[in-house]
């Protein structure tokens, strides 16, 4: 039995105490990435609470910084469109997304199913990229 079955909270409460968590969380790992600046796996799960958290330009800056940690890697060239679209910012998230791609992004699936791009999934750009994608498998 789980402590939330065991004493059932609200909702409201249930949700502010994640959000205490995660920000607790987020304020940890800045922290430690005073200390070491180019921890890649504590920078990137800091982008992703703050993305979770609507932190989006902060979570743009560690995307960025990301890319500039490791610019060859698709994931962080897609999680930086995906930070991009959030922000409103189509063409350059289509960028990120377009190098994530020639870089070996191929999860077709999962960029239809990404709320967080979901902003630029109807234009034509994005259509000629996912057939292109398409075409190549």
């Amino acid at each position: 039995m789980s402590r939330n079955d065991a004493f059932p909270l609200p909702p409201e409460l249930e949700d502010r105490l994640e959000r205490l968590g995660l920000e607790f969380l987020a304020e940890f790992l800045g922290r430690a990435l005073a200390r070491r600046p180019d921890d890649f796996e504590a920078l990137s799960e800091l982008a992703t609470l703050l993305t979770r958290l609507g932190r989006l330009e902060e979570g743009l800056a560690a995307d960025q910084r990301l890319v500039h940690l490791s610019p060859h890697d698709p994931t962080v060239h897609y999680n930086l469109a995906c930070s991009l679209a959030l922000l409103g910012r189509a063409e350059a998230a289509l960028d990120a997304l377009e190098h994530s791609i020639a870089l070996g992004y191929r999860d077709i699936e999962h960029m239809l199913g990404d709320e967080d791009i979901a902003s630029v999934r109807s234009s034509s750009r994005f259509q000629a990229l996912l057939a292109n994608l398409r075409a190549a498998e």
